[in-house]
Order: structure tokens, then sequence, then C-alpha cells
């Protein structure tokens, strides 16, 4: 039994060797592969985690600015259309038509000759 006992620790020390020589290969191999994916990043332009986070509140940002800029938009339309509304409409005049206003030319306007207007007499052509 004094045999077994001691065959057995010799391969408990060969395998705890094993494993601490896996071990130090393995932290070795991590460390070559994330050197090697942070050179394929660089090259990449990839932008970091940091950059990432403050371009996405700079976006949740204007997006809240833009919610209530819409708010206030659609508020003073209404407010521009409870107001047009209670205005009395005024005609348009149509494009090329002289503009009157209750009979009278406006003003950079000429009346047609033979008509009178305030006071003035029309003037005629010799």
């Amino acid at each position: 039994m004094q045999v077994d006992n001691r065959i057995l620790d010799d391969l408990a020390r060969v395998a705890g060797g094993a494993l601490g020589a896996f071990s130090s290969l393995r932290e070795e191999a991590e460390g070559q592969l994330r050197a090697q994916l942070e050179r394929v990043l660089s090259r990449m332009d990839v932008v970091s985690r940091e950059e990432h986070e403050a371009v996405r509140a700079m976006a949740a940002k204007a997006r809240e600015e833009q919610e209530a800029m819409a708010e206030r938009l659609a508020a003073l339309e209404a407010t521009v259309a409870s107001l047009t509304a209670a205005r009395v409409p005024v005609p348009v005049p149509e494009p090329g038509l002289p503009a009157k206003v209750e009979g009278q030319a406006v003003e950079g306007q000429t009346r047609p000759q033979g008509t009178e207007g305030s006071g003035s007499a029309g003037v005629s052509a010799s």
C-alpha cells in the first residue's frame, strides 16, 4: 500500500505541473490574441466605447429637444389657426391684376385713363 501512495503522489505532482504549464500557456495565448485584436481594431478605425456612449447621449438629447420643438410648433400652429379663424378674411388679389382697397388704387399702381379718384382728375392724352 505504501507503493500505491507514492505512485499517486507522483501522478498528482505531474498532473499539477502540467496544469500549471497549461494555465501559463493559456494566459500567454490570451495575451497574444488580445494584442492581435487590438491591432486589427486600430486599423479598422473603430470608435471606443467612451466615444460611442458620448455620441449616444448627444443623440438622445437631440431627440428630446426635437420632440419639445415639435410640441412647441404644434402649439404655435394652433395659436395661428385660432387667430386666423377669428379674423375677417381679406381678399387676396390675383397675380398680374391691380390690387384695390375700397375702390382706391394701391400705392405704386396707376388708374386707367378717364377714371376719377378722390378729387383728382384723370390725365387725358393729346
